[in-house]
């Protein structure tokens, strides 16, 4: 089984560490089904497969052609996520009777981690902010080749059930384990299934009620705005929906070294307070193009 968040804040004996695990867990849906795989230094280099090399059928005594599978290597780089929170010891001392103001401090701060981390799953473009790494608007954007990218038009289009089972079958190997999309996005989609007489399936992910289509958790981000362009650059009112295949084997997948870490840094020099760090050493990559697939220029009707 690969390792979830989920698990790890099981395995954590500090008390801070867990929480805040937990906590970041609360704010991210995609943090709550991404495997992680743990890797050692700063990079992490794969072989992706190409082509197979092919076969075919031949007569008696033809002459056999040889050709052999093709392969591509790639590198992520882990990023540096985090921040500090600062709490001045008299307010910690003074005002700490009803609540725990560095608990609640670092409460806040691992709340802020989970968002900046899903924000760049979505949009990071490691071109823009180098310390970044690339998110799913990047690896699969609108004007791409690589045959996992749709849309309703080129100047953006209504979302039908047809062109969300389209964008499910672009997924290879096996269904996809999400569709990740805006708010706005699910509530067309839930009027669509009421108002062609499917039944809406419900269910449960980690304990939560989700909606669900074809047996595929949907579930939404705050960070897939609604203001995009449609794929031939027009309009800015447009959305995505992300369909999604984990797997620590062959699709999309967390990059970790140490896990997600609350550093007591104590003290500080120039000022009476004491530090709290939550750091993170973080990446992601798609093992295989067609374990993600896109569909832009969603409208809003």
């Amino acid at each position: 089984m690969p390792l979830l968040l989920a698990e790890s804040a099981k395995l954590s004996n500090d008390m801070v560490q867990r929480g805040v695990i937990e906590t970041i867990l609360e704010e991210s849906p995609m943090l709550r089904l991404m495997p992680f795989i743990e890797i050692e230094g700063n990079s992490f280099k794969y072989t992706q497969e190409n082509t197979l090399g092919g076969a075919s059928f031949y007569p008696v005594n033809g002459v056999w052609s040889e050709a052999t599978a093709s392969f591509t290597q790639r590198t992520v780089n882990l990023a540096i996520l985090g921040g500090d929170a600062d709490v001045d010891n008299f307010i910690q001392r003074a005002r700490s009777n009803v609540n725990d103001q560095r608990a609640i401090q670092t409460m806040l701060k691992a709340k802020d981690v989970a968002r900046k981390w899903e924000q760049t799953v979505i949009a990071g473009d490691a071109s823009v902010d180098p310390n970044a790494f690339d998110g799913l608007k990047t690896l699969y954007p609108s004007t791409g080749s690589s045959g996992q990218v749709m849309t309703p038009a080129a100047a953006g289009g209504s979302l039908t059930l047809a062109l969300l089972d389209q964008l499910i079958d672009l997924v290879k190997g096996g269904k996809p384990d999400l569709l990740l999309m805006s708010k706005r996005t699910r509530r067309k989609l839930k009027s669509l299934l009421t108002a062609s007489a499917h039944y809406v399936e419900t269910g449960e992910t980690f304990g939560r009620q989700v909606l669900f289509y074809d047996g595929i958790p949907v579930l939404a981000s705050d960070f897939i705005p609604d203001t995009e362009a449609a794929d031939n650059g027009t309009g800015s009112t447009f959305s995505s929906i992300y369909a999604i295949h984990f797997s620590p084997a062959d699709g999309l997948v967390g990059l970790t070294n140490g896990g997600i870490e609350a550093v007591d840094v104590g003290a500080l020099e120039t000022k009476d307070a004491s530090r709290v760090r939550i750091r993170w050493y973080v990446g992601m990559t798609a093992l295989r193009d067609s374990a993600v697939a896109r569909m832009n220029g969603v409208a809003a009707s």
